[in-house]
């Protein structure tokens, strides 16, 4: 009699095994989106705390006392932040500012990695790998904002977190109204009136543009108004010029087309110790 393999058996043994495999990498799967959304769920409730603790006072600093002395600049009301900077540090020592748009959900600590400068793109204030990110500028800014030009990076969050709220700058109507970008740092706050807003080819700004060239970066300045594209907001009635200096947000653009971003700049109209 011949002896016939087991071909039923074989092949219940290898359904088994491929079904074990399956359940393993579903598991897997399961347990790295559950790490993602723990990490997450932990980096955005430390931000939530982060923000009640630097929530804005209910006096500007600049107040009606302020105004009753003449100044040589502009006289704009500064929000009043309880702004902790020794306490932030703690929590991550990467943390040189603050960054606060009135009209979007902008309000968050401003980091830089002092070795690696898409750090924050990818990580969270808590260090743990992921969405959203931080507020980050690169090692290529100063942290002091002497430079012509600097540029914060954030994401755009489907639920306006991080960068995501910035996009309310595309309705023309809300962008023709005054808008300020404040900046606080441990010995001072930089005010910056928000000037353009537009899409704009995904380079390097920094790398691909000598900010540092007066002569180049006044020809960048009147080059701003003869961009074109699907958005672009930009005030003729705000004067630029090689002495200004210029605050870049950088974000996704709405349907994230990844040759595109969405920028919004600032001029630095005042600065207040």
């Amino acid at each position: 009699m011949e002896n016939r393999k087991p071909e039923g058996k074989n092949q219940r043994v290898f359904w088994a095994v491929v079904a074990i495999a399956c359940a393993a990498v579903v598991f897997i799967c399961l347990l790295i989106v559950f790490r993602e959304q723990r990490d997450r769920a932990g980096a955005e409730a430390l931000m939530e705390e982060l923000q009640e603790g630097a929530a804005e006072e209910s006096a500007p600093q600049n107040g009606d006392a302020a105004q009753e002395e003449p100044s040589a600049g502009p006289q704009i009301d500064i929000p009043d932040k309880r702004i902790d900077f020794e306490a932030l540090t703690e929590e991550n020592e990467d943390i040189y500012a603050w960054i606060y748009v009135p009209g979007t959900d902008v309000d968050y600590p401003v980091l830089q990695h002092p070795t690696d400068d898409s750090y924050y793109l990818n990580h969270n204030i808590d260090g743990s790998k992921g969405y959203p990110g931080c507020i980050y500028s690169e090692s290529l800014n100063a942290k002091d904002f002497t430079d012509n030009h600097t540029v914060f990076y954030g994401h755009n969050m489907d639920d306006d977190t991080m960068f995501g709220s910035l996009h309310v700058f595309e309705d023309e109507d809300v962008f023709a109204e005054d808008h300020y970008i404040y900046v606080y740092t441990p010995e001072r706050v930089f005010v910056y009136q928000i000037f353009a807003a537009y899409e704009y080819p995904a380079i390097h700004l920094l790398y691909n543009f000598d900010m540092e060239d007066d002569a180049f970066f006044a020809e960048y300045l009147e080059g701003l108004s003869e961009i074109q594209g699907r958005v672009v907001h930009v005030r003729d009635d705000i004067p630029l010029s090689a002495d200004d200096r210029i605050l870049t947000l950088s974000t996704c653009t709405t349907d994230h087309e990844d040759s595109l971003r969405f920028l919004v700049q600032g001029v630095l109209v005042d600065e207040e110790e």
